[in-house]
């Protein structure tokens, strides 16, 4: 899997993304692949843990850190993983300054988001 070179060694990141509806879930599905791609942690999949499949479960289980990133307040991801009762670190797009049905998810709103969300789990800014 892939993991955060950030300086004291490698760790297991495992990403997952709300991919709601509206413009903030594409943004947090698409920082989510941003990340990955950066070599941030490898991205799964949400709905599988809301599902409750088992093999997915215990990937989360065994990984260093679990990274929820959720579209909205509503926050779905954050609230399957506390169901579950697992650990994760979590993010919500609209903390970012983004709008709900009103911002514009362009490249540079994905790349300033997942910048700010690599600084915390890579660095613990």
């Amino acid at each position: 899997m892939a993991g955060c070179n950030c300086g004291s060694g490698e760790k297991t990141n495992l990403i997952y993304a709300c991919s709601g509806a509206a413009n903030t879930g594409l943004l947090a599905d698409q920082v989510a692949r941003a990340l990955m791609k950066d070599n941030a942690g490898d991205m799964t999949c949400l709905a599988a843990m809301g599902a409750g499949l088992s093999g997915f479960i215990a990937s989360a289980e065994g990984a260093d850190s679990n990274i929820v990133i959720d579209g909205c307040p509503v926050a779905c991801g954050k609230q399957i993983f506390e169901k579950l009762g697992l650990k994760y670190r979590h993010f919500i797009t609209t903390d970012f300054g983004v709008q709900k049905n009103k911002t514009a998810i362009t490249g540079e709103v994905i790349e300033d988001v997942k910048n700010a969300i690599r600084e915390v789990i890579c660095n613990g800014g």
